[in-house]
């Protein structure tokens, strides 16, 4: 099963002139080999793309894309993972969207498929990555 990061998505649904093409193949590969999803964070950050819910709704249909989600023992993980990004350096106040997805990656043992895969390949290096070669 994938996790498809919201960036992929976004690059989809707004035509990125750098991204789309990629993140088209990737995702379009991915529901190829398996069962695509996303879970709350995922749906929360698409949706700012949206001004309207309906529509929200039809580019991430449940039939095209599973709904996970996000079990409590992912957000105990990515606490962690914030705890040794602050222990580093981050200057962020609460954990980022970032850590709940790579966390519930880890905890599922999903391949997450992503076009910025440092945070999970720092915070979560078991996780298996599908992203542009050059990142």
């Amino acid at each position: 099963m994938f996790l498809i990061d919201s960036n992929v998505l976004i690059d989809v649904l707004e035509d990125d002139p750098v991204w789309a093409d990629w993140s088209a193949n990737a995702l379009s590969d991915a529901a190829d080999a398996g069962i695509i999803a996303i879970n709350p964070i995922i749906y929360g950050e698409v949706a700012t793309v949206y001004i309207d819910h309906a529509a929200l709704e039809a580019a991430l249909a449940p039939l095209t894309f599973q709904r996970l989600d996000l079990p409590y023992e992912a957000a105990f993980l990515a606490s962690r993972a914030f705890a040794d990004y602050r222990r580093r350096g981050g200057l962020k106040r609460s954990p980022l969207p970032d850590f709940f997805i790579g966390a519930h990656a880890a905890v599922l043992g999903l391949t997450l498929v992503t076009r910025d895969p440092r945070p999970c390949r720092t915070y979560f290096p078991a996780v298996p990555v599908i992203a542009p070669p050059a990142a």
